[in-house]
Formats: structure tokens, sequence, C-alpha cells
């Protein structure tokens, strides 16, 4: 049978010994410098001087002294005198000047937060971690930078998302009050979307790019072109709104036939233009003009053109184009106007066009 007990090696107090307060002090003692171990230091290889009584520290590499051959041992300073306590696998020590943790794994102390993490389940930052969100954080700021050249790394960064085949869904969501407002990435394809949403049920795609050439789409911006399918007769010296009947495409429904009217949809610089084309009536000498009116009442600037000589019908024709700065609800619409003789806008091609620019 052992003198000593098998992990603490603690004395034990024998039969008939004599003396036995000087064992079970022994062991005392033993167990008052292991239990809760927290030493003050690791990178000791001599001992301090004048160490108070029942200091401890870890004993570094290269030990002297009274220490010498204590190598990664705990020195206990008791009663005078520096007292061995070789360690033990598993064994766990607080050192205070680091105030770090550290385990005993059979061949030296190392820290107990581990360098690498691997195949966790879940993983949760200053909130808990779900099936449904295996890696959750709940903080007001993060970083990721470059580990620069300096420091062995290459200076770059990426992050790089992956999914598995081009009909999955990936990108990443943006909530208020955790309700959807917008999406970015690459969803049900592999072209490159923002979608938009007021209320997390339904979007808008305000932005599509193809992966396959690079062209940008907006599928969103307000744009139109109308036109009318009948000849819209005009008399003399009277500027009269043009009826455009029909539209080749009306994004976001920013034209309305009825009224032959655009009406912007959000603020705004806009790029407007028409063409009206001339239909005899009576005679081709009338004098044929065009332009673009804002809110039923301001003619826009650089809108306005006439064509002066003898017409040719159904021949001759004005274009005007402008550019204008649009608030929301602001409505503009074509006018036309002949002097010295009454005629036609002819059908088909007399039209009007415009669209958000910036």
């Amino acid at each position: 049978m052992s003198d000593t007990t098998s992990n603490l090696a603690l004395p034990y107090i024998l039969a008939a010994q004599a003396q036995k307060h000087v064992t079970h002090n022994e062991a005392l003692r033993i167990l008052d410098g292991l239990v809760q171990l927290s030493v003050l230091d690791r990178d000791l290889t001599a001992p301090p001087g004048s160490p108070a009584d029942g200091v401890r520290y870890i004993v570094a590499s290269g030990g002297a002294g009274d220490w010498a051959g204590w190598d990664t041992n705990v020195a206990l300073w008791a009663d005078g005198a520096w007292l061995r306590l070789p360690p033990r696998t598993g064994w766990r020590a607080w050192v205070e000047d680091e105030g770090v943790l550290l385990v005993y794994d059979g061949a030296g102390w190392i820290g107990t937060t581990p360098e690498s993490l691997q195949n966790l389940a879940l993983l949760g930052v200053g909130t808990t971690a779900d099936p449904a969100n295996p890696f959750s954080a709940k903080l007001n700021a993060a970083l990721w930078t470059a580990k620069t050249t300096a420091e062995g790394g290459t200076g770059d960064l990426f992050y790089t998302m992956n999914k598995e085949a081009a009909g999955d869904d990936l990108g990443l969501t943006l909530q208020t009050g955790f309700v959807t407002k917008a999406l970015l990435g690459l969803f049900g394809s592999d072209r490159l979307r923002l979608a938009v949403s007021p209320d997390g049920s339904t979007f808008f795609d305000g932005l599509i790019v193809d992966n396959t050439s690079g062209i940008v789409d907006q599928p969103r911006l307000p744009r139109f072109k109308a036109y009318t399918d009948y000849d819209n007769y005009v008399g003399v010296g009277t500027w009269t709104r043009i009826a455009l009947n029909n539209t080749d495409y009306n994004d976001q429904g920013c034209f309305d036939a009825g009224t032959n009217r655009f009406t912007a949809p959000v603020d705004g610089t806009y790029h407007l233009g028409a063409t009206l084309l001339f239909k005899v009536n009576s005679s081709t000498s009338a004098r044929m003009r065009g332009r673009l009116v804002l809110n039923g009442a301001t003619e826009i600037r650089g809108s306005v053109g006439e064509s002066s000589a003898t017409h040719v019908s159904l021949a001759t024709a004005i274009w005007l184009q402008t550019m204008v700065p649009l608030s929301a609800g602001d409505t503009v619409e074509l006018q036309g106007y002949f002097r010295a003789q009454d005629g036609y806008f002819a059908a088909e091609h007399t039209s009007f066009w415009g669209a958000k620019i910036g």
C-alpha cells in the first residue's frame, strides 16, 4: 500500500506512527496549496525574494536555485520553505498577473481557450443561437480586416458566400424590427438583384444585373411611351392637348391614357420627348408647333418647337426633347398648335415619351 494518495500525493497517517500530527499537517499544507489553485506568475525561473507565506508559482523552463529541476511544477512557499508540487494531467491554475486560466495536459500548461473551434453546432455572440439561426450575434459593431503582409498575410480580404445551385437563393436580408425591407443577392438565378419591400411580403426589384453580360436593368424605373392611333384635329391659334390613347410601355402606370398626362411617381430628373407628325386638312401652309407643359399651365423651357415652311403631309415632323426636374405628383402633357391654317397631328407617328434618369 502506498504512503500517499493517488492524485494529490497527500501523506497517509500510518498505523502505529508517532507524531501523527506531522503527517496530518503536511497533507493540509498540500491541500491548501493545490485546492482552488491560483499562481502569481508563470514566467519566473528562480524564486523571488521575501515571498509571502502561501504564494504559488508555476516554474518556467530553466528553473534555477531552489527551483532547479522544477520546470512546469507548482512551487509553494509554506512555513519558510519551497514545496514542490508536480502537476497531474487535468490540473487547472489561474495566473493572476495575466488573468488567464491554464490547464496541464501532461506535458505543459496550456490555455483553456482553444486556438481553433471546429464543427460547432451552435454559436451565439451576445445572444442565444438556435437551429433556425445556428450562428447568432447581438452587437452594435463588427469588423473584418485583412491580415497584413507584415503579419504573413496578403493584405487582401474576401468574404465568400456560396449556394448549391443557380435556382437556389443567396443573399443579404435587411430588416427593420425584424420585418424585411430589402434583399440583395442571387435569388432563384445567378443574376444580382436588389429588391425592396414596404411590408416584408411584397417586393419590388429596383436593380437587376445580368451575370452573363453585365447589363443593368431597372425594372421599376418610371418610363413610358404613349402614342395616338387616330388623327388629332387642332384648329388655328389654340394650344391643344394631344390625345395619346395608347402606350407601347408604361412602367408603374405613370402615363394615363384617359387624361393624356404623365405623372411623376417620385422626385427626380426626367428626360422627356415627343414626335409630332403633320397631316394636312385644307392647306399645307399651316404652321405647326409643339411643346411640353408642366401641371397643365407652365411651358417647360427647351421643349418648344415649330415647323414654319410649307409642309409635306405625313412627312413633316417636329422632334422635342428636354430634361426637367419633377416632384412626385407633377404632370406633363404634350400640346400642339397651328397658326395660319388648321391641320391634324397624325395617327401612329405622334408620340410622347419619357424616363427618370436621376
